[in-house]
C-alpha cells in the first residue's frame, strides 16, 4: 500500500492508473505529430486533448471498477465491464477531437487513430488484469500474537493484498487460548527479532490481545525498526488495508497523538469552493432530470415534490436536508422515525426508481450551496437515530466534525445501513474519511459514485 495525499492505495491500482494515463499522453502527442498543424497551435492543442481524454479515462474507469482487484471477478466480467466503459470512451473521444475540428459529419483521420488507441488502451486494462505476469517478490509479513485479532489480521492480509505472505504468528509472552493452528504458530526460534531475522521478515504487525504486564517487548520491536523491518499496531494495520478505523481495536491515544484530524482555514476554503463549483456544475447538467423527475413525482402520487427532514451535521447543529419525495406523504403518520428497508412498501414506484439511482439526493446541491452540506462527507442522520448511536457506539460523534456530504466514503465502501451494526461499520469509514479527509480523496470519492450510481449498488 501506498499513502498518496493520506490516502492508501494498493500499489498496482497506483501503476495501472498512472500506464493508462502515461498511454494516453503518448498516444494524443503521436497523432498531433502524424497531422501537422500551425506550430503554435500543436502544444495548447495536444494538452487540452490530452488532459481531457485522461480525465475521461480516469472518471469511466474508476466508475466501471477496472482498477479494482480482479480476483474475484472473472474475465467474462470484466469485459463486460470494459465494453461499456469502450462505448463511453469512444463516444468521448469522439467529441473531444470533433469539438477542437468543428466538424461531426465525418470522422476525420486523427479521431480514428484516437479511438483505436483509446480501444487498445482499454483492451490492455484487461489483458494486464487477466494476465499472469511474473510480479514483485511478495513482502514478508510475521504477525506478533496468536488470538482472534491476529487471525483477522490473516485473513485480512490474504483477502486484500496478495502481494503479501503470512510466514506465521509469533505468540505472545503471555498470550493464552491461541486460535492459530499450530503449525503456523512460530515457536522455538528464539527472540522476536531472531525469529524475524531468520526467516527474512519484511513487517511485524502487532495484533496482541494483551499488551500489559511485559507482554510488549518494545526493545526487540525497537530493533527490528532500527534494522529495516517495519513494524505497523493493529489500528494502523487495519487503517493501511481496509481503508477504515476500526473501533474495536484502536484506543483513544492513537486517535489524539496519531497524525490526521486536520480541519485548518486554508483546508475549508478550499474544500468550500470545489464544493460550489462540483455543485453549479452537477446542478447544470441535471436540471433535465430534475424537471422529469419532478414531473414524474406529481403525476404519480399526491403530495409536495420536495421533501425536507431534520437532520444533524457540522458539530451537531441541525439543518433541513432537501430531498425528492420518494415515499407517500403518509409515510411515517405514528410519527416513529425507521429506517428504510428492502422493497419498502412506503416507497412510491417513481420512489424505487429515483432512490436505486440516487437521483433523489441531487436536490441536496442546494445544501450545498447554503453552507449545510459538503459535496463530500458523512452522510447526514436524523437527531433521533443520532442520539441512539451516540449512546451505543464509542466515537460516533466524531463523525460530526466535518460537514455532511452528499455522498461519502461509507457511501462508496458500504451498503446502505439499516442496523446498528450497519451503523457501526459505516462509522468506521466515516472516522477513516474524517481523519484522512484531503481534495484528492473527496476527488477519488466522487468518481467511485459514478459507479455506484450507474450500478444501483446499496439503494433502498
Amino acid at each position: 500500500m501506498i499513502r498518496v495525499f493520506n490516502h492508501y492505495l494498493r500499489r498496482q491500482t497506483l501503476l495501472q492508473v498512472l500506464l493508462d494515463l502515461g498511454l494516453i499522453a503518448l498516444s494524443v502527442i503521436g497523432i498531433h505529430l502524424l497531422h501537422p498543424q500551425d506550430p503554435t497551435l500543436l502544444v495548447p492543442s495536444a494538452a487540452a486533448h490530452g488532459l481531457l481524454l485522461s480525465a475521461c479515462l480516469l472518471v469511466v474507469n474508476t466508475a466501471s471498477g477496472l482498477y479494482q482487484p480482479t480476483r474475484r471477478r472473472s474475465l467474462n466480467h470484466s469485459v463486460a465491464r470494459a465494453s461499456l466503459t469502450l462505448i463511453l470512451m469512444l463516444a468521448a473521444t469522439y467529441l473531444i477531437f470533433g469539438l477542437a475540428q468543428g466538424n461531426f459529419d465525418a470522422l476525420s483521420s486523427a479521431e480514428w487513430v484516437a479511438m483505436l488507441c483509446v480501444a487498445g488502451i482499454v483492451a490492455h486494462r484487461v489483458y494486464a488484469a487477466h494476465a499472469d505476469v511474473p510480479s514483485r517478490p511478495p513482502a514478508r509479513v510475521l504477525i506478533f500474537g496468536s488470538g482472534e485479532a491476529a487471525q483477522m489480521v490473516g485473513q485480512t492480509l490474504r483477502e486484500c493484498d496478495p502481494q503479501a505472505r503470512v510466514v506465521g504468528y509469533f505468540p505472545g509472552p503471555n498470550e493464552t487460548g491461541s486460535v492459530i493452528p499450530e503449525a503456523e504458530l512460530l515457536r522455538g526460534r528464539g527472540s522476536l527479532r531472531e525469529c524475524a531475522v531468520e526467516l527474512g521478515v519484511d513487517e511485524i504487525v502487532v495484533a496482541l490481545a494483551e499488551r500489559r504486564g511485559g507482554s510488549m517487548p518494545l526493545r526487540e520491536l525497537l530493533d527490528c525498526k532500527v534494522g529495516g523491518i517495519r513494524v505497523t499496531d493493529l489500528a494502523g494495520y487495519f487503517e493501511k488495508m481496509l481503508c477504515q478505523i476500526r473501533i474495536d481495536h484502536v484506543r483513544a491515544g492513537w486517535l489524539i497523538f496519531g497524525d490526521g484530524f486536520q480541519q485548518g482555514t486554508y483546508r475549508s476554503m478550499v474544500k468550500r469552493a470545489f464544493d460550489v463549483l462540483c455543485a453549479g456544475i452537477l446542478l447544470i447538467v441535471s436540471l433535465p432530470m430534475m424537471v422529469l423527475t419532478a414531473v414524474a413525482i406529481k403525476l404519480e402520487s399526491r403530495g409536495p415534490v420536495f421533501y425536507r427532514q431534520e437532520r444533524v451535521g457540522l458539530n451537531g447543529s441541525t439543518f433541513r436536508v432537501l430531498k425528492f419525495r420518494s415515499m407517500r406523504v403518509d409515510a411515517e403518520t405514528d410519527g416513529k422515525p425507521r429506517w428504510a428497508a428492502a422493497q419498502d412498501s412506503r416507497v412510491t414506484r417513481v420512489g424505487a426508481i429515483i432512490r436505486r439511482f440516487r437521483i433523489d439526493e441531487i436536490p441536496q446541491l442546494l445544501n450545498v450551496f447554503e453552507g449545510d452540506m459538503s459535496m463530500v462527507g458523512p452522510r447526514p442522520e436524523r437527531p433521533f437515530f443520532v442520539e441512539q448511536l451516540t449512546e451505543q457506539i464509542p466515537y460516533y460523534a466524531l463523525r460530526h466534525s466535518v460537514k455532511p456530504g452528499v455522498t461519502g466514503w461509507a457511501q462508496v465502501r458500504y451498503q446502505y445501513g439499516s442496523t446498528v451494526a450497519d451503523s457501526l461499520e459505516k462509522l468506521q469509514y466515516d472516522l477513516y474519511y474524517v481523519k484522512n479527509h484531503t481534495l484528492f480523496l473527496d476527488m477519488v470519492i466522487l468518481f467511485e459514485t459514478v459507479g455506484v450510481v450507474l450500478s444501483g449498488k446499496g439503494a433502498r
